[in-house]
């Protein structure tokens, strides 16, 4: 049997539509405000087989508390990671808190720091709440 066209359209979604549902499902009160901002990060952790990866990616948003990226290893809810920014050699850790749907072969993960870290982003004007001090 074929596949129909509205069938194969509704399969096909866009980064921002994969944003987009991920920020309505989550429509909780925000401790910090979530900006969608595209920023190139190095994750490095343990592989399920327990080798060391790195892998270079990029975030969907970003907050004082953490991040939504895409990632093409797998990892589970619980583990811990560590993010690097190459802009500014910032690493934090963080642990993995949401697993979304892969799409093309990338999956949307949440990572949440251990500490907050607004300034990882190197944001210059970083929204209100950013500042936790």
């Amino acid at each position: 049997m074929g596949v129909t066209s509205a069938a194969a359209s509704s399969v096909v979604l866009t980064e921002r539509q994969l944003v987009f549902d991920y920020c309505r499902s989550e429509m909780i009160k925000r401790r910090s405000e979530r900006l969608l901002l595209d920023v190139p990060l190095f994750i490095s952790g343990e592989s399920e087989d327990r080798r060391a990866f790195r892998e270079e990616t990029f975030t969907l948003t970003v907050s004082a508390h953490g991040a939504l990226v895409m990632l093409a290893m797998k990892v589970v809810l619980g583990q811990k990671l560590v993010l690097i920014n190459p802009k500014n050699r910032d690493e934090r850790e963080g642990t993995v808190v949401y697993l979304g749907p892969s799409y093309a072969g990338l999956a949307k993960v949440g990572i949440e720091f251990t500490e907050p870290a607004p300034e990882f982003w190197s944001i210059s004007s970083p929204p209100a709440d950013w500042n936790l001090s």
